[in-house]
């Protein structure tokens, strides 16, 4: 019999009040692989990575079921909001049908912690902050992406790696590295999880440094997929279980701009527990720290020249560039072959900031070109006009002292099979039940906006009355959403829901084109010069979240997927303003209202459009697409 959404969560919240973690049993039985911590921990429960269908109905959660909810969560001293726990309340019951739903222990899964840090900016940016933070580290990195190709950001984190141990060796120490990424095996139909031989790692195409190259690392690196469709689509990092990295982006070259939170505290230790499960094998050798009690503190917080540029910002950290250009000229770049190490986050963004920083007769904007343009090594101009040193585009962005405040794991765990059945996840379920609980606004990011059940839940919202802002890649991946049960373009999707919305409703619908900051227009994504890969969703100007999961079909249904759901009205305004700060899509980006199309002064339609109606044989082109993202050329 199924439970109802207002019945006490008994099941989970026995499971979230458990004193067992994989993290835990790890520490306690070193003979354990993750995997078998898993079974020992949820055994008697029962798990399963198939399907569980969601409820036909989603009933609203009465006051005595979201305390409920509130309990299974570590929240610690914070309060979090109704509109985080009717989320979090949502997302927890899928713990019912597989109590590793959300690919973390339970006693885990709701967290609290700081978010001193973001990243909003083209994809080496935030390979520079990896690399700093690898070149920093004591005892351990964790690094996850899905897709990782030689390449000059590759090239940043290899550097680092050998920076790492140089410095472990001057040190007399040693670091253990562990390395997961997707790259899809014949072998993985007998085994998800493949060790990757040195030989392997080396070879062109990773590039990974050798054992001989770094004496001082034990490095080991796994390759995980589940097939057919379950791609390892997860981007983090943990660092001496101390800082955990949330991203959007690859490790790779492209021309995306990207995002990347920086979190402390306490939800470190839910991302590492989340690592150890990912990981599944034993690891050889094992982690260092992985009996080491979870850190509390906030140590950005604690260095005064993070917090003299977290005051006022972005004005006092640009006159600082400015000050640093005018007095010693622009501080060298930090990059793939040439690296400048900074000892801690303050020099980091000053280095960054002075790079964009006009001196003398230097146009502004000339500058941003060339920062856009030189991860794929582009000659595009820009077009869009200058702006004020204030505005100009600020890649990191740290947020003012604050608190800890709630933060959630709410991720998904890969699904394989050729079918949508697994879609009733963490995940998923906080997507949507943000949107149904959204009392004003939702702001969505993402590069593909077009999963089946997205659409309706946004469609219900414009009807209540919510303002709805969409940004979106053009033309990102096209010709695999046109694949049968892909969702469609974006371009199709725009016109449908404002086509399917009455007049009156219209207007609370507002869908935007990416626009780059040095552009005046949408660039369509088949020419790979200006896209966007952020994954966000802010609703209520206070509920954030952010992470790998796209709006489209195969993150809905397939991928596995890391997001962190937090509940901070600071933050979230923090990003809408870094949002504006770097990219022109709210200026130059807007679609009709009435057909949802872009059209330019002329009313022509932006170069490269597909249009709306794309002819009988789309499933065809979208062969076609789906072939290239196995090849490596299309999005993901």
């Amino acid at each position: 019999m199924h439970t109802s959404v207002t019945e006490k969560l008994d099941k989970v919240h026995n499971l979230c009040h458990s004193e067992f973690t994989v993290s835990s049993l790890l520490t306690k039985d070193p003979s354990l692989n993750p995997s078998e911590a898993a079974q020992r921990m949820c055994g008697s429960h029962g798990t399963s990575v198939v399907d569980a269908r969601p409820p036909k109905e989603r009933k609203r959660a009465t006051a005595e079921a979201l305390e409920e909810a509130r309990r299974c969560g570590n929240f610690g001293d914070t309060q979090p909001s109704e509109l985080f726990l009717r989320i979090w309340h949502d997302a927890l019951r899928c713990l019912e049908h597989d109590p590793l739903a959300g690919l973390v222990s339970p006693p885990l899964m709701g967290s609290s912690g700081t978010l001193p840090f973001t990243i909003i900016a083209p994809l080496p940016d935030i390979c520079r902050h990896m690399s700093n933070l690898i070149a920093r580290a004591q005892h351990e990195v964790i690094l996850a992406t899905n897709y990782w190709k030689e390449s000059a950001a590759s090239t940043l984190i290899t550097d680092a790696l050998k920076e790492l141990s140089k410095r472990a060796g001057e040190r007399g120490s040693r670091v253990v590295v562990k390395v997961i990424y997707d790259r899809g095996s014949v072998k993985q139909v007998f085994n998800n999880h493949l060790d990757v031989a040195e030989s392997e790692w080396t070879a062109s195409g990773v590039a990974l440094p050798s054992n001989t190259d770094i004496p001082n690392i034990d490095i080991e690196v796994k390759n995980f997929h589940r097939p057919v469709l379950g791609t390892f689509h997860a981007k983090f990092m943990v660092v001496d279980r101390q800082v955990a990295i949330v991203q959007s982006n690859n490790i790779q070259d492209n021309d995306n701009l990207e995002m990347m939170t920086h979190l402390e505290g306490p939800i470190v230790d839910s991302v590492y527990d989340m690592a150890l499960l990912t990981w599944h094998d034993e690891m050889k050798p094992p982690l260092p720290l992985i009996g080491q009690n979870r850190r509390k503190d906030s140590k950005l917080f604690e260095t005064q020249s993070f917090l003299d540029l977290c005051k006022n910002f972005p004005e006092v950290l640009c006159q600082h560039a400015v000050d640093i250009n005018d007095k010693s000229g622009r501080l060298p770049e930090h990059r793939a072959g040439e690296p400048h190490y900074d000892p801690d986050l303050s020099g980091e963004m000053l280095r960054m900031q002075s790079r964009l920083t006009p001196i003398g007769s230097e146009r502004l904007m000339n500058l941003v070109t060339d920062h856009l343009n030189m991860a794929t090594k582009q000659t595009l101009k820009g077009t869009a006009p200058d702006c004020a040193v204030a505005d100009n585009m600020t890649p990191f962005t740290p947020h003012a002292v604050h608190a800890p405040f709630p933060i959630a794991l709410v991720n998904r765990k890969p699904y394989g099979a050729l079918s949508h059945a697994g879609v009733y996840t963490p995940q998923n379920e906080a997507w949507l039940s943000a949107i149904r609980n959204a009392t004003s606004t939702i702001f969505i990011q993402s590069p593909d906006v077009n999963a089946e059940p997205l659409i309706p839940a946004l469609l219900d919202a414009a009807r209540r009355g919510i303002q709805i802002t969409i940004y979106a890649c053009l033309g990102y991946n096209d010709l695999g959403e046109l694949l049968p049960y892909q969702g469609g373009t974006n371009e199709m999707v725009s016109h449908k829901m404002y086509t399917s919305l009455e007049a009156e409703h219209r207007r609370n619908l507002k869908v935007y084109w990416y626009v780059a900051k040095d552009q005046v227009k949408p660039l369509h994504n088949k020419f790979k010069q200006r896209s966007c890969h952020i994954k966000l969703m802010i609703v209520d100007s206070h509920i954030g979240i952010q992470g790998s999961g796209n709006q489209d079909t195969q993150s809905w249904y397939h991928s596995q997927e890391v997001n962190v759901l937090l509940d901070s009205r600071l933050v979230c305004t923090d990003w809408l303003a870094a949002l504006h700060r770097n990219q022109n899509t709210h200026l130059y980006g807007a679609v009709s209202q009435e057909d949802g199309i872009w059209r330019d002064e002329q009313g022509k339609e932006a170069e490269g459009a597909m249009g709306v109606n794309v002819g009988h044989f789309s499933w065809a082109k979208g062969v076609m697409g789906a072939v290239n993202r196995v090849r490596g050329a299309g999005g993901f």
